[in-house]
């Protein structure tokens, strides 16, 4: 896809949004299905059933799926998705490349062995690996855009209002 294929495929999306802001607000589903015998939740991504489980630094086997990683996988997508929609609108070309999203965990939380460790990610990294002729100006201002635009890193940064409902 070239940018003005691109700026044709979101022109009619951009402009509905504009006439209609309330349009443009969507509310994404997870559900997750829990088993009666094992710990683990089947979630349905529309592609597959992915079964997760306790990581090994918890007491899983390794055999599911870790939801930190999925969380650090969606990520790492998201931003792939987002930077390569905004080099194809900027034309820069990527002829390949890799995107890397890695956290820090202190498991002492998660198992309740030390009150004072943090429950979740202490901290996550995300970098790119791109083979690309951009100069390091282009390569600042896809960053940027990709860091602004990129919906996970931007719900990560500037956390929503969360609730767990009974």
């Amino acid at each position: 896809m070239n940018a003005d294929q691109l700026r044709a495929l979101q022109a009619p999306l951009k402009e509905k949004y504009r006439q209609q802001p309330g349009a443009a607000v969507i509310t994404l589903h997870a559900t997750g299905e829990l088993d009666s015998a094992a710990i683990v939740c089947k979630v349905d991504t529309g592609r597959a059933l992915v079964e997760a489980g306790l990581h090994p630094a918890t007491g899983g086997n390794g055999t599911q799926a870790c939801s930190g990683d999925m969380l650090l996988e969606a990520l790492a997508a998201c931003a792939g998705v987002t930077l390569k929609a905004v080099a194809t609108s900027l034309g820069i070309a990527i002829r390949k490349g890799t995107v890397h999203a890695e956290g820090d965990l202190d498991f002492r939380g998660t198992l309740a062995v030390d009150k004072a460790a943090p429950v979740g990610f202490r901290d996550i990294r995300l970098s790119f690996d791109l083979d690309t002729d951009a100069t390091p100006e282009q390569l600042a201002t896809l960053y940027k855009l990709t860091e602004r635009y990129c919906v996970i890193y931007q719900t990560l940064k500037n956390p929503p209002s969360l609730a767990l409902k009974a």
